[in-house]
């Protein structure tokens, strides 16, 4: 197996040559893994559809699975929607580039592939300078899941790109790790009224008072075939290691507690709750969080535990993101 080439570019300044380079590969039909503000994307160029079909071989992923479209501008993502409204041009300038995807009524030139064959496309505009500059220097939308293998842990650092996608994508991009940590918040703009299919850093009451109408949260009934949106597999960013919630830290009482086991925690731990052997992580801030889960998932994963356990995030709309991804990751404790 050819590994995969591995480009250490600059954050905030990107070199030319390197984005030049990423951008050969893409146009050539090639699948580009690099960094935005939320997680490290697996890239292939939107319109191209033999080229996304590449990301879903990579990572495993269901063909029900849609992707969501990541362009350079404001203008540039209006291109791909049927039909862009007030409100989607409103919360464009508002939170982009940022970490909200507007879903919206496609174009003919997002193929069927990247929609998972439904009428809709997520669209966004990421922040990180690099993903801008890849996008604009390629001329086209890209493509961009989580670039993992499918149900696994997101990557926040290119180290975890090639752990799980190494001699399966044609390049990775490092910039070093992201900056927010959790994927984005996904809002349907076809619902009425709008609905976050997929909670993230900006939350509904955000985007209530942007709009100016209340925002709903959670799925709706869709054709049973194909998923509204990413993120919403009700096993989805787990480790391999077994996983385990519980909803208090008082419940780790109950915990039987093997030698080898890891604990994630969103508040300080009672004296004596856990065993001192247990491998801990307590991220008591919702921000913090939201950028160390999954490197505190990956931290635990690679460390050939019998047990990783988690308590649930306290109640408030800051900690839904990682509640969400928390519960997807991990099953009850029983």
């Amino acid at each position: 197996m050819t590994r995969t080439r591995v480009l250490i570019v600059d954050r905030d300044e990107p070199e030319p040559d390197l984005i030049a380079e990423a951008a050969v590969v893409l146009s050539r039909g090639g699948l580009v893994a690099f960094a935005t503000e939320t997680v490290y994307g697996l890239g292939a160029v939107a319109t191209n559809a033999d080229a996304v079909r590449g990301i879903f071989q990579a990572k495993g992923r269901p063909s029900n699975n849609p992707l969501i479209v990541h362009a350079a501008d404001v203008d540039h993502a209006r291109r791909y929607a049927a039909r862009w409204d007030d409100r989607a041009e409103s919360l464009a300038r508002r939170f982009w580039p940022g970490p909200l995807t507007l879903v919206v009524p496609r174009t003919a030139s997002i193929p069927d592939v990247v929609a998972a064959g439904g009428p809709t496309v997520g669209v966004r505009v990421p922040a990180p300078t690099v993903a801008r500059r890849l996008i604009e220097r390629v001329g086209l939308p890209l493509a961009a899941p989580s670039a993992n293998r499918s149900n696994r842990i997101s990557p926040t650092l290119a180290e975890h790109v090639a752990a799980d996608l190494d001699g399966r994508v044609d390049l990775i991009l490092d910039s070093g790790p992201t900056a927010v940590g959790l994927e984005s918040t996904v809002l349907d703009l076809t619902a009425e009224p709008p609905r976050v299919l997929r909670p993230g850093p900006i939350t509904a009451d955000e985007l209530s008072a942007a709009l100016g109408v209340a925002v709903e949260s959670g799925p709706v009934a869709t054709d049973p075939g194909r998923l509204a949106s990413p993120g919403m597999l009700p096993v989805h960013y787990a480790p391999k290691t077994r996983a385990l919630r519980v909803p208090t830290v008082a419940e780790l009482v109950a915990v039987d507690w093997p030698e080898r086991a890891g604990l994630i925690a969103f508040e300080p731990l009672p004296e004596g709750s856990i065993p001192d052997r247990v491998v801990r992580f307590v991220l008591p801030d919702p921000v913090v969080a939201a950028r160390e889960l999954y490197r505190a998932l990956h931290d635990l994963d690679a460390r050939g535990l019998d047990l990783i356990v988690a308590v649930e995030p306290p109640a408030g709309a800051a900690w839904d993101a990682p509640r969400d991804r928390l519960r997807r990751a991990t099953t009850p404790h029983r």
